[in-house]
């Protein structure tokens, strides 16, 4: 059996997990990941958040459960 382990960046006040990233380019697989935190977690809000930009404003997303 192969295990995988999850580990999820921050949680905030047990209802929002914050994944952070600091990649060229934001790929739907980052999003999926994320996605399968909040449904393990039975969480409703996520954020993904890159840090390789000039903006960081626009390149905060959020996903919802």
């Amino acid at each position: 059996m192969l295990k995988t382990e999850l580990r999820l960046d921050i949680l905030v006040e047990d209802t929002v997990i914050v994944e952070l990233k600091a990649a060229e380019e934001m790929k739907k697989v980052y999003v999926k990941q994320l996605l399968t935190y909040l449904r393990l977690l039975d969480k409703k809000v996520g954020l993904l958040v890159n840090f390789n930009t000039d903006n960081i404003l626009a390149s905060i997303t959020r996903v919802a459960n």
